[in-house]
């Protein structure tokens, strides 16, 4: 009897001590380090190569875009807006400030669509600042939507394939860039950037 009742236990025991077993295992192989800081520092750094990554491709695709934004008050970037949606959808991504090259902020975007848009996509956005009194007005809000707070136009380019001079004359200016290059034409409307703390 008192053999039967130990062969009953022994797979109790054994599994209660490999769940102990496996939850110290697991917690020596976390990825978060236990200083929150350091945690915000890395991803940090992680979204200002992004940044850097994306403007690198912008230089690339768009002749004259480097020295648009030199010469401009700031840009944020948006490295990658990921939305995917069947009948109302939704668009979400984390971006920087930058001025004079160096990140002021970190920023949230996300809007929402209505209509047949099945699957998802991922897409670079950046607004380019060209006046102090346009980035000025978007740093002391405290919820930006594009179309509401500013209008913001996207940028053209001209015949000679470069950004158009009528681009470079409005307060603010988006590129949308997506895997095959520049999407010309492309809706931001309605989207809401909020600061954020990473």
């Amino acid at each position: 009897m008192n053999k039967r009742r130990l062969n009953l236990k022994l797979p109790t025991v054994c599994i209660a001590a490999a769940l102990v077993l496996g939850g110290l295992t697991m917690s020596g192989c976390t990825t978060t380090p236990p200083n929150s800081d350091a945690s915000g520092q890395s991803a940090r750094a992680a979204l200002d190569h992004e940044v850097d990554a994306t403007l690198a491709r912008l230089y690339k695709v768009v002749p004259g875009s480097k020295e648009l934004i030199q010469r401009s008050a700031g840009v944020l970037v948006f490295p990658s807006v990921v939305g995917g949606s069947f009948i109302v959808g939704a668009e979400y991504g984390k971006g920087a400030l930058r001025e004079g090259g160096r990140t002021t902020g970190y920023y949230s975007t996300t809007a929402g669509s209505l209509g047949f848009q099945a699957g998802g996509q991922s897409k670079a956005v950046i607004y380019v600042f060209n006046t102090r009194e346009a980035l000025n007005e978007f740093k002391a809000s405290s919820g930006w939507t594009v179309g509401a707070n500013a209008r913001v136009a996207v940028a053209k380019m001209g015949a000679d394939g470069s950004i158009s001079t009528e681009t470079a004359k409005q307060p603010v200016a988006a590129f949308v860039l997506t895997n095959v290059g520049l999407e010309a034409g492309a809706a931001i409307g309605g989207a809401k950037i909020s600061r954020i703390t990473l």
